[in-house]
C-alpha cells in the first residue's frame, strides 16, 4: 500500500511548496548607504586652577559601629589563623575605637590583649604604644597608680632601646597624669572641708 501511494504521488508530481498561489510583487527599495565616520577633534579641556579644600567628616555612631564590626571580623580571622602580630595591631585599633565610643572597660581589655600579643612577638614599639594608651584609659577610669606603673614600664623599655621620642612622649604623659591626679584630689578635699563645717 505504501508503495502504491508513493507511486501515485510521484505521478501527480505535486510540489512540496504549500503555496498554491503566486507571490505578490513587493517593491524593493534601494539599500541605505552606510554612513562614513569622519574623525573630528574635541577642543582641549581648559582646567582651572581652583583649589579644593579638604572637608573633614566627623565620626558618626554608625561609622564607628561599622568600623568596629570590620576590625572585629579581621581580628577574629587573624586569631583563627594564628597571625598574632597582625592580631595585636587589630586589637589596638579596636581599643582605640572603644575609647572613641567611651567604652573604657572594653578598651582596657583590648589594650591588654594587644599588649600581651605584642610581648609574645617581641614587638617593643607596639608594647610601648599600648602601655601609653592603656595608662590614659586607666587614668580616665580613675586607676592612677596602675596608670603610673604602665607609664614607668613604658619608660624603662624606651630607655633600654634608647628611643628618645618614646621617652619624651612617656614623660609628657607622666606629667599629664600628675595633673589629672591633682585635679581628681582637689574636689575631694573641698568636699571633706565642707563636711567638717
Amino acid at each position: 500500500m505504501k508503495v502504491l501511494l508513493l507511486a501515485f504521488f510521484c505521478t501527480i508530481a505535486m510540489s512540496a511548496s504549500a503555496q498554491f498561489w503566486p507571490f505578490a510583487k513587493h517593491p524593493r527599495y534601494p539599500l541605505i548607504a552606510e554612513t562614513k565616520s569622519r574623525p573630528f577633534r574635541l577642543p582641549a579641556a581648559q582646567l582651572k586652577g581652583n583649589k579644593i579644600s579638604r572637608v573633614e567628616i566627623g565620626q558618626t555612631p554608625y561609622s564607628l559601629k561599622l568600623t568596629e564590626r570590620i576590625v572585629m571580623k579581621t581580628a577574629q580571622h587573624q586569631m583563627r589563623f594564628r597571625e598574632y602580630e597582625d592580631a595585636s595591631y587589630s586589637f589596638n585599633e579596636l581599643a582605640k575605637i572603644y575609647v572613641q565610643q567611651n567604652k573604657l572597660s572594653q578598651a582596657k581589655w583590648f589594650f591588654l590583649q594587644s599588649n600581651n600579643l605584642s610581648r609574645q612577638q617581641s614587638n617593643d614599639r607596639l608594647t610601648i604604644a599600648n602601655l601609653m594608651e592603656l595608662s590614659s584609659v586607666k587614668s580616665a577610669i580613675g586607676d592612677f597608680a596602675l596608670a603610673q606603673q604602665d607609664l614607668e614600664e613604658a619608660r624603662t623599655m624606651a630607655t633600654a632601646h634608647n628611643w628618645q621620642d618614646d621617652v619624651q612622649s612617656v614623660k609628657k604623659r607622666l606629667d599629664l597624669l600628675q595633673l589629672n591626679k591633682l585635679a581628681a584630689l582637689k574636689p575631694a578635699v573641698g568636699v571633706n572641708s565642707q563636711a567638717a563645717l
